[in-house]
Parts: structure tokens; sequence; C-alpha cells
């Protein structure tokens, strides 16, 4: 099989995990790649992302390391095998790698948190609210490339309205809910739409009022999106070219500190319900 010349978030993550479990076991590639009969650079490849691995690769890879934690194998082992063809797969081509990325990576995530600050969530955006977004952050985009964004948008909520809906857990400044991105009318759609998906139990909700004291996590946006098992747990936060994935277990380790942290800044839910409620009124 050929190597990926762009190989998917989930597919460089198999070969990060496959990484780690080789060098906890202090094997060099080069000797790795000895006990497959392959190559330090068809190893490399594999640990990249690039090439493929198979069920079988990754379970003799794993004994080879010594791994006995058979949860995470298997975990590994459906990660090497996934043939998912999931609808983010029609805007490939179209729009950004990270689009994709994001869209396959929640798909697969067990539960989602979420800390936004300045934005309502994009899970909880209205498609008029998701096009003003699109348009004031990149002028320069012609309508053909808002369109796509603005569908892949709201397609992404099948995780939180399918039939068993992911477990989504989400922390909004108060700031977000208040500022209008379009007209009045776009903002109190997009309030009344946060309402039903809470009252039909799609999302979980909680607010941090503006007049809450000792809040400077203004850069505090961020989601966690939880793993077949623990190790597999990815965190996601914005960057100058788009999202940027994170696994070390360190950073996910400060995502949840964070996340705790501004969870607690936050009315619970139901006064957070109640607060929403009282904004739209004003409107």
């Amino acid at each position: 099989m050929p190597p990926r010349s762009n190989p998917t978030a989930r597919q460089v993550r198999l070969g990060t995990e496959l990484r780690r479990l080789r060098e906890a076991a202090g094997l060099k590639a080069r000797e790795a790649a000895a006990l497959l009969n392959s190559t330090s650079g068809q190893m490399s490849h594999v640990e990249l992302g690039i090439a493929a691995a198979s069920a079988e690769r990754v379970r003799r890879l794993a004994a080879y390391y010594a791994c006995t934690d058979e949860a995470l194998i298997n975990a590994l082992v459906s990660l090497a095998t996934d043939r998912t063809r999931g609808w983010w797969e029609k805007y490939r081509g179209v729009l950004p790698p990270a689009f994709l990325d994001t869209a396959e990576a929640e798909y697969h995530a067990t539960y989602l948190r979420e800390v936004v600050i300045t934005h309502v969530p994009g899970l909880l955006q209205t498609a008029d609210y998701a096009r003003a977004v699109f348009s004031y952050m990149r002028p320069e985009l012609p309508e053909s490339e808002v369109t796509p964004r603005v569908e892949h948008r709201m397609n992404r909520r099948v995780i939180i309205e399918r039939d068993v809906p992911t477990p989504y857990e989400t922390v909004v400044h108060e700031f977000a809910l208040r500022v209008h991105v379009a007209d009045r009318e776009v903002s109190r759609t997009q309030l009344r739409f946060i309402l039903d998906e809470i009252e039909q139990e799609r999302a979980t909700v909680r607010v941090i009022p503006v007049d809450y004291e000792g809040f400077a996590g203004a850069g505090a946006s961020m989601m966690y999106l939880g793993g077949p098992v623990p190790q597999l747990d990815t965190g996601l936060r914005d960057s100058p070219t788009g999202a940027a994935f994170c696994d070390a277990e360190a950073q996910l380790e400060n995502l949840r500190t964070l996340f705790r942290k501004v969870k607690s800044a936050s009315l619970d839910p139901a006064p957070s319900r109640d607060l929403i409620h009282r904004l739209l009124k004003e409107l």
C-alpha cells in the first residue's frame, strides 16, 4: 500500500501511540523494525501515520513492547482497522483538513467537554449565526466557501442529535450569548435553539455570568474529547492555522484542570438555563 500523503489526525494518533509504546519498551525504531522483518524507514512511516498498520501488526508490536493493557491494545486495533467514511468525507478537498479531523474526532469521542468564551459553541450554533461568524472572521471568503463551512458546522450536530447522543457538556461565557453577531432576530433564534437543545437533553450548558469576579480565562476556549480508553483522550484548541490537537498526558492534564477551574466559575445547569431565558426576554 503506497504511503499516505495526508494522513488524518486519527491515523497520526495511532502512529504516535505505537511510538510511545516502543519508547516505553526502550527499543529503537530499527530494533522494532527488525522484529517485523521491516526497515527503520517503514517503521518511521507507521509511527508518523503515513503508512497503515494492520490489526495483526499492531498486536505483534504490542506483544514485542510487552504491553499487557488489553483495553488499550483493542482500542489501537480499532484505530488501525476503522474504515468509517463519515459525512465529513464529502468535504475532503473542499475544506481544510482540520475541519474534517475535528468532525471525525467528535464522531468517535465517548464524551465531549467544551469551554467557549467569545462565541456560542459550534455544536450549538444555528446556520445564520455560523454564517455571520465565518463571514466576519474571514471577510475575503467567497460565498462558495462560506456555504460549505456552514453546512459542515450544522452536520457536526449529528453526534448530539442521534439516537444515542454523545454526552456533551459546555461552559460558555454570558458575553458570548449577549453579542449580536448579526441582527437581533438571529440572536433570538440562536438563544431559542440553545434552550431547545437543553430541553431535549442533548447538551448540558453552564454559563459564566459577566459579573463573576476573578475570571481571567478569556483564552480558555478548548474541547476535551474522551477516548475509548483514557490513554486515547484528545484535546483540541484553536490556533492561528486552525484546530490544534494535543495528546501528551501533561497537556491533557492541563486541559482537565482548566475545565474544572472554568466550570467552578459557572452557574449550574438550571440557573444557566434561567439566565438564557432572561437574555432572550431582553431581546
